[in-house]
């Protein structure tokens, strides 16, 4: 579990195909890897990843094919910088959201705007995604913890302040990229719910007088 607040950024130094998986091996930034174990949570973009190797300036991680679908990091290259995030502790500050580190989709920067001296984005996200975004709401967007500020039918808007882009990789985001999505896991929950609640309700009887007497019991 996570919290969308971004702890370093690092960059990917090497990306090693295993058959239609890879390995990618990090380097961590300032990250303080001290309290890294084998076997270990690493939110990398937002992805959750297990350490399989490490020292203090890098570790390894297996990404399956299932996670090059569902995820950015199919475009990703060696190079390229990363949002990193261990996995939270029971005494660590909870300033963003929950967050699993589970990419619900793949959403595209479609507009990119300077409001002051904040950056404005717009986000083209998956059609079945976007039920579950709400105007002021939390949204997980390549492992940040960011709040939605409009909707459109198909795409939502974030307002950058000056920090968040310092401390992360949103100066980067240019119109055409393509990043990850969690979507707040409460909204999942409470569909789920609905959608058992109404499940267990017993059908309406399509039994009614007008019926009995159609057909001469009534």
């Amino acid at each position: 579990m996570f919290t969308g607040i971004v702890e370093a950024v690092g960059r990917l130094r090497s990306i090693t195909p295993k058959g239609e998986d890879i390995t990618i091996k990090v380097d961590v930034g300032a990250l303080d890897m001290s309290d890294v174990n084998l076997g270990d949570s690493i939110a990398t973009n937002g992805v959750c990843l297990t350490v399989v190797q490490f020292d203090k300036n890098t570790y390894s991680a297996d990404l399956s094919i299932e996670t090059l679908k569902k995820s950015s990091f199919s475009e990703r290259q060696v190079g390229d910088r990363v949002n990193l995030e261990k996995a939270m502790l029971p005494t660590t500050r909870f300033g963003g959201h929950i967050v699993s580190g589970h990419v619900d989709g793949v959403g595209v920067i479609s507009e990119r705007h300077w409001v002051g001296r904040s950056i404005e984005l717009w986000v083209q996200t998956p059609a079945d995604l976007m039920k579950y975004i709400a105007e002021k709401g939390s949204i997980t967007v390549d492992g940040i913890s960011l709040t939605v500020n409009a909707l459109r039918k198909d795409a939502f808007k974030l307002t950058i302040v000056p920090h968040t882009s310092s401390e992360t990789t949103i100066d980067e985001f240019q119109v055409g990229r393509k990043v990850n999505l969690e979507v707040d896991v409460l909204a999942r929950y409470m569909e789920r719910l609905m959608s058992a609640s109404q499940a267990s309700e017993e059908p309406e009887s399509r039994i009614t007088m007008e019926f009995l007497q159609q057909n001469g019991f009534a």
